[in-house]
């Protein structure tokens, strides 16, 4: 059975230019997408925790860019990784890693 582990933290992600992710650097290692990424949906800021249903948010939440993908790094370590790119920068967070 595999593993899911919630992550919170920033990773850098390079896409290809149809915006499908093909690497991925988490912390100091290096992945390689291994197989098809998946968008998933809903996409929105906090989907993954309690924050989405906060009944402090006045007003919709701005979609976010995410997806699924496994990826391989260079010593043959591979990990299912769920991210998503903020909507107003180009920055990407690591929200799961399933090992």
């Amino acid at each position: 059975m595999e593993a899911m582990t919630r992550v919170d933290e920033s990773v850098m992600v390079w896409v290809s230019d149809d915006g499908i992710p093909q690497r991925v650097v988490w912390g100091t290692q290096r992945f390689r997408v291994s197989d098809t990424p998946t968008r998933l949906n809903p996409t929105f800021p906090g989907w993954q925790t309690e924050a989405a249903l906060d009944p402090a948010f006045t007003h919709p939440l701005e979609r976010r860019e995410s997806w699924r993908f496994q990826a391989t790094s260079e010593s043959g370590e591979t990990f299912v990784f769920d991210v998503a790119r903020d909507p107003y920068s180009t920055l990407w967070r690591l929200l799961r890693t399933y090992d």
